[in-house]
């Protein structure tokens, strides 16, 4: 047993095969890889890692497992998973799983080969569980599998509070321990005991808090879609392979686009916090419904168009439209009046919840900071956008564009 010192959980007892797979290169590697990508560049303390997450997805995972009731090779398959659940991250974590994914048809949770080989297959053999049966429980496959990778998952519980705490914002704040103790299991299915509904209500309220406030901040948002040029231009110019962009740590990346001629200027203003900023920055009720659902190759052909018409390079413009907004938390079943019921047809805070999204919703158009009003007057007309000339926000200063410092 190995007791580990944790800032959101105090002591973690790894122990069994999560204690042999800890000091496994893959898990080893996700010490390199921080949670937030480069959400560090608006929140400075934010540079918690994939590797501590890991950690206390499975200290919950064991909480989970205790309160249930599970033991045996069952419960060693789910600890297994869950120190293991994030080796398919690629550099940056979420940033450029896009790009990751367009190339090799893989997301971060497909991770069977990565489980089948090496030293993690190994240790998994020695423990005589099997390496396809834990990554199943990985993309939250098999009835267990929800409990690492569902809607009241210990992913979720963890990643909430731990990025509340790393970034100082107060909005992830859960009672993931009330969480882990009402849940229990219904015909196969995960759900909360009886009571819980605003338990689960405080999950959909922490997500809809954090989304704005950190994972899609703006600033966060515009570092992403420069990382996420930056990969493909690497790629594009075979600088790396797809297989080995997906291997790389944030280190391992970040030195690939320094050495590349391509891709350098993009290192430069990332390692100096020199950003593009918004030269749009419209709500979803100004942009045409073909953009919203833009694939990514029609996004890179308006990309082209509007820096044609701004007279910029076509890597001076990146257009960052979201996915629709979505609440898979909505679905999560709570036990009401002995009944089992999805929580999206007993709360009323959901439907409010997804107007607020919808609300949230921000098509973003960057570029660096001397050709922001060109750009942002051609993608106006390329884009079709109904913004009345408010091309930052809706708000305005004596007949200009707010700026990002007034914003």
């Amino acid at each position: 047993m190995k007791t580990i010192k944790d800032s959101v959980h105090d002591h973690i007892e790894v122990e069994g095969v999560a204690r042999a797979l800890l000091d496994t290169p893959a898990v080893q590697r996700l010490r390199r890889i921080k949670q937030l990508g480069p959400a560090h560049l608006v929140y400075p303390s934010a540079n918690h890692t994939r590797f501590e997450h890991s950690l206390g997805v499975y200290y919950l995972a064991c909480e989970a497992l205790d309160h249930l009731g599970i033991e045996g090779a069952r419960a060693e398959r789910v600890k297994a998973a869950a120190i293991l659940h994030d080796v398919g991250h690629g550099p940056y974590s979420h940033t450029i799983e896009a790009v990751i994914h367009r190339h090799t048809g893989k997301y971060h949770d497909d991770v069977h080969d990565l489980l089948a080989e090496n030293a993690v297959g190994e240790v998994l053999r020695d423990h005589d569980l099997d390496p396809g049966a834990v990554a199943d429980l990985v993309a939250g496959e098999r009835k267990l599998g929800q409990i690492v990778a569902g809607e009241l998952d210990v992913d979720r519980m963890d990643y909430l509070v731990r990025d509340a705490h790393h970034t100082g914002v107060p909005y992830g704040t859960i009672d993931h321990a009330r969480l882990v103790r009402e849940l229990t299991l219904i015909d196969g299915e995960l759900v909360l005991d009886e009571g819980n509904v605003p338990t689960a209500e405080s999950l959909l309220l922490a997500r809809a808090l954090m989304n704005p406030t950190v994972y899609n901040h703006h600033v966060t948002r515009i570092c992403r879609g420069m990382l996420q040029r930056a990969s493909e231009r690497l790629l594009a110019d075979g600088e790396t392979t797809p297989a080995e962009l997906r291997r790389m740590d944030d280190h391992d990346l970040f030195a690939a686009l320094r050495r590349a001629d391509g891709t350098r200027e993009f290192a430069r203003r990332l390692g100096d916090r020199d950003l593009y900023k918004r030269a749009v920055w419209a709500e979803m009720r100004d942009v045409p419904e073909s953009v919203v659902d833009a694939g990514h190759d029609d996004i890179r052909d308006y990309e082209a168009e509007i820096a044609a018409e701004a007279g910029v390079d076509d890597r001076e413009v990146i257009v960052d439209v979201l996915d629709r907004p979505s609440m898979t938390e909505s679905s999560t079943r709570v036990i009401v009046n002995g009944e089992t019921r999805g929580l999206g047809r007993q709360s009323a805070l959901v439907s409010a919840l997804r107007r607020v999204q919808r609300e949230q919703w921000r098509l973003g158009v960057y570029a660096p900071a001397d050709a922001t009003e060109s750009v942002g007057r051609a993608a106006e007309s390329v884009l079709e956008l109904e913004t009345d000339g408010a091309l930052v926000s809706e708000i305005r200063t004596r007949g200009t564009p707010t700026t990002l410092d007034e914003f």
